[in-house]
């Protein structure tokens, strides 16, 4: 597994791309690593699901 920076998850084709790949726009990062780019999409839940209790207080 490479882990040198500059890798995003495609929310196009729900894929882990490294370096050039999709539009940013159709994408999320940059990650350090692999492993971080996919876990994007449970980042971004656990960190809405924050945002929304902080909201409700």
């Amino acid at each position: 597994m490479k882990d040198d920076g500059d890798w995003w998850f495609c929310l196009k084709h729900m894929k882990v791309e490294h370096g050039a790949g999709c539009a940013n726009k159709d994408r999320m990062g940059p990650y350090a690593s692999e492993t971080d780019a996919a876990g994007a999409l449970e980042l971004a839940r656990r960190r809405n699901e924050t945002w929304n209790k902080q909201d409700d207080d």
